[in-house]
C-alpha cells in the first residue's frame, strides 16, 4: 500500500482505476475502514474514475511520525490531510465522496477549498453550516448515547479497553440487521478497531466537539475559522440518507436545500446508516450520475 509522507502523518491510501481518470476521493466513516467503500470504488473505477482512499489517523496503514502530536481526528485535521494527499498527488481539481465522518469532510472540504472541487457526495450526516455542533433535540441526543459515553472519563477508559466491542455496538444497532457478518466485522477491526491510535482518535472526534478540555492541534486553527464563517456552499452536492438509520434518522438531514446552490437528496428505503455497504449498486448508480452530471 502507497504512503505519503505529510508534516504530521505517514497517510495510507489505495488507488484504483486508470491513473488518467477523473480523481475521485471515497473518504469513510465511523466506526469503518477505507475498505467499506470496495464495492463502490470497484463500480466508479470500470466507469473510468480514478479512485483514492485514504486511510483516516487512526486506521489502516495510516501512523502519525510523532508520539508527542495530539491525536486530533476533527474534520479540519482530516480536512487537511485530504488536501495533504491531494497536494503530494498533484491533483488540481476532484470530487469527493464521504461517509459519515468522511460526508462531514467533505463539507468542509466544500467551504475552504470550492474551486478545487467538482462536486461532493455525503451519506448518512447532513450539512451543518459553519462547522457548529448544537445540542440534539432530545430524541436524537438519545441516538447519540454513543457519543455522550464518551465524554466521561468511565466511558473513554471502557472505549479503551474494548474498541472492537464498541464499534460491534454500533453496527448492531444502527442499520436493519443482515447487512455485516463476523468475517467482515473482524476484517474491518484488523485495519481499524484494534489499531493503536483508533481509541484516541476515536475519543478526540468526539470529545472535542462540546469539552473545552480536549486537546485539538492548533496547525489547524486557521481552518476552524474559515469554516466558521460559510453556511452556504457552491460546491454540487449529493446527500444520500438511509431511511432505516437508527443513529443520523431522515430528520436531521431534512430542510437544508437552502444552505447549497446545487442539491439533491436521495432517501433510501430499508437502508441503515452505512449505505455504501447496505447498498452498494444504488449508491454507486447515484455517485456516477451525480460525476457525470459536475465533470
Amino acid at each position: 500500500m502507497p504512503t505519503l509522507t505529510t508534516e504530521v502523518l505517514e497517510l495510507a491510501y489505495t488507488e484504483a482505476g486508470p491513473a488518467d481518470g477523473a480523481p475521485v476521493l471515497l473518504l469513510h466513516g465511523w466506526p469503518d475502514a477505507a475498505r467499506g467503500w470496495t464495492p463502490v470504488a470497484a463500480r466508479l473505477a470500470d466507469a473510468g474514475h480514478r479512485v483514492l482512499l485514504p486511510e483516516w489517523r487512526g486506521t489502516g496503514g495510516t501512523r502519525f511520525r510523532s508520539a508527542g502530536t495530539v491525536r486530533d481526528a476533527t474534520a479540519y485535521a482530516l480536512a487537511a490531510d485530504v488536501l495533504d494527499l491531494a497536494d503530494g498527488l498533484g491533483l488540481e481539481r476532484f470530487a469527493v465522496v464521504g461517509h459519515d465522518w468522511g460526508a462531514r469532510v467533505a463539507y468542509v472540504l466544500a467551504a475552504l477549498v470550492p474551486e478545487r472541487l467538482s462536486s461532493i457526495a455525503g451519506l448518512a450526516l447532513a450539512y451543518q453550516p459553519r462547522g457548529e455542533f448544537r445540542f440534539p433535540s432530545w430524541a436524537q441526543a438519545q441516538n447519540f448515547w454513543y457519543q455522550w459515553l464518551m465524554y466521561v472519563d468511565a466511558g473513554a477508559q471502557a472505549v479503551r479497553a474494548d474498541p472492537v466491542g464498541f464499534a460491534r455496538r454500533q453496527w448492531e444497532t444502527w442499520s436493519p440487521p443482515g447487512w455485516w457478518d463476523e468475517a467482515e466485522l473482524e476484517a474491518t477491526a484488523e485495519v481499524a478497531f484494534r489499531h493503536p491510535d483508533w481509541p484516541a482518535t476515536t475519543l478526540n472526534g468526539y470529545r472535542s466537539r462540546f469539552l473545552a478540555d480536549e486537546p485539538v492541534d492548533p496547525r489547524y486553527d486557521d481552518l476552524r475559522r474559515r469554516v466558521a464563517a460559510v453556511d452556504h456552499l457552491g460546491v454540487p452536492t449529493l446527500m444520500i440518507q438511509g431511511g432505516a438509520d437508527a443513529c443520523d434518522p431522515p430528520s436531521e438531514s431534512e430542510g437544508l436545500e437552502g444552505c447549497f446552490d446545487a442539491y439533491r437528496r436521495v432517501v433510501l428505503d430499508g437502508v441503515g446508516h452505512f449505505p455504501q455497504r447496505e447498498a452498494p449498486e444504488a449508491v454507486a448508480d447515484l455517485v456516477l450520475a451525480h460525476l457525470a452530471a459536475h465533470p
